[in-house]
C-alpha cells in the first residue's frame, strides 16, 4: 500500500496519518435524482477505507491494520493500549473498532473499545460534519466525552487513539484531553488512516 505519512498536531504527544484521503475530485454534474456526481481519485489507504465504510468490504480491515502496524507504530514510543475513536454513525459493525481489534491482534496490544464514553448530542444540535469552523466543533464537543475506568491492573499505559479520517482534529483533541484525566494513562498518541 502506497503511503505518504503526515504528522498530526494536537493535544497528543505524537500523531501521524498514513495518507491524504482524496487526491482529486472532479464535479461531473447532477444525476437524475439531482444529486451531485464526482470523479474521485483516492489514495490507496483512502480507497481501502472508502470500500470498507461505504461498500461494506470488510476484507480491507486486514491490509489497513497491517499498514498501520508496519508504518505508524514504529513512529511512537511503546504502546500499552489501543483505543478506537467513538463512532459518529451507528453501525452494526464499526470500521474503526474492527481495524483497532486487528491492529491489536497483529501487534499483541490490548484494545479498549469502551474506555471513552461519548454522550449523545443535545436534541436538535447540528451534526459535527455540518459545522465548518474548529471553534464551532470545539463548542459542540465540550463535555461530550468521559472515561469508563475499565483498566483494572496497576500501572500507567501509553495509549494509541485510532481514527479513520482526520479533519480539523477537534474530536481527536477532545478525546485525548479526556484521556489525560485518567490516572491509568501516561502518554497519548494519535493515529489516523487518512487526513482530509
Amino acid at each position: 500500500m502506497q503511503v505518504l505519512v503526515k504528522k498530526l498536531d494536537g493535544s497528543w504527544d505524537a500523531g501521524f496519518a498514513l495518507h491524504k484521503h482524496t487526491l482529486t475530485s472532479v464535479y461531473l454534474g447532477d444525476n437524475e435524482f439531482g444529486r451531485p456526481q464526482f470523479d474521485t481519485t483516492r489514495s490507496e489507504p483512502g480507497e481501502a477505507l472508502f470500500q470498507l465504510k461505504y461498500r461494506g468490504d470488510w476484507s480491507q480491515v486486514g491490509p489497513l491494520a497491517a499498514e498501520l502496524q508496519q508504518t505508524l507504530l514504529p513512529l511512537f514510543g511503546k504502546i500499552g493500549i489501543i483505543i478506537p475513536m467513538p463512532a459518529s454513525t451507528v453501525r452494526t459493525r464499526q470500521p474503526v473498532e474492527e481495524i483497532a481489534n486487528e491492529l491489536g491482534r497483529l501487534a499483541k496490544i490490548p484494545v479498549f473499545n469502551k474506555i471513552i464514553v461519548k454522550a449523545p448530542a443535545p436534541q436538535g444540535a447540528p451534526q459535527l460534519k455540518n459545522l465548518h469552523t474548529r471553534e464551532e466543533k470545539d463548542a459542540a464537543l465540550e463535555g461530550r466525552f468521559s472515561i469508563n475506568p475499565s483498566i483494572t491492573n496497576d500501572g500507567r499505559w501509553n495509549a494509541l487513539v485510532l481514527d479513520d479520517l482526520f479533519d480539523t482534529g477537534a474530536t481527536m483533541d477532545a478525546v485525548c484531553r479526556t484521556l489525560r484525566t485518567y490516572k491509568k494513562i501516561d502518554r497519548v498518541y494519535a493515529a489516523s488512516i487518512t487526513w482530509k
